[in-house]
């Protein structure tokens, strides 16, 4: 009686880290899928961008063609996780370029339009912020369980590994502002 009552114990112990695991699994799949749809958002407003300050930013041209690449390479599918983060990074940064330059053009910050399409690329960077603070929340509670003792058996045995969260891709992301240089240039 005793061997079959340690037996239920164990198994029942067993599925509940079985059942734990694959939530945090289907946890972190959930967070990357909201940073998937506000991705979506920045790329269907990117057109938008780029039409809005192509005929003030002549000289970004460059930049403008960078974005546009980008974004066709993102919305193209087929990129594996690690490929949308880099691709992410990468948008985003030219993205950032982008605004810093619309200093340098007068007419194109007083534009309605360009004013208008600011904010709303402003709010989505916001919601891409927090889903990104949400799947790091997702991703670091999976990555304890696929680590610690004793789930770290079963998520072995089910061929969990640790996922990569969402991080500053450089140095120089991570470098204080100087905002007078900014408004100087």
């Amino acid at each position: 009686m005793l061997f079959i009552i340690i037996i239920a114990v164990v198994s029942m112990v067993a599925f509940g880290m079985y059942n734990s695991l694959i939530g945090k699994k289907n946890d972190v799949e959930k967070a990357f899928a909201s940073i998937d749809v506000m991705l979506k958002k920045r790329y269907d407003l990117i057109p938008n961008l780029v039409a809005s300050v192509k005929q003030y930013m002549q000289h970004e041209a460059n930049t403008l063609t960078e974005i546009t690449e980008l974004r066709a390479k993102a919305v193209s599918g087929n990129l594996s996780s690690n490929e949308k983060v880099d691709l992410d990074n990468k948008l985003t940064k030219t993205l950032g370029g982008i605004m810093v330059a619309v200093e340098n053009y007068p007419d194109l910050k007083a534009s309605q339009n360009f004013i208008q399409l600011q904010g709303s690329l402003n709010e989505v960077e916001e919601q891409i912020s927090a889903a990104r603070r949400s799947y790091n929340a997702s991703v670091t509670d999976y990555n304890n369980a696929v680590e610690m003792f004793p789930t770290n058996i079963l998520a072995s045995m089910m061929n969990y590994e640790r996922k990569a969260v969402f991080a500053v891709a450089n140095d120089q992301e991570r470098q204080n502002i100087n905002v007078g240089d900014i408004f100087n240039k």
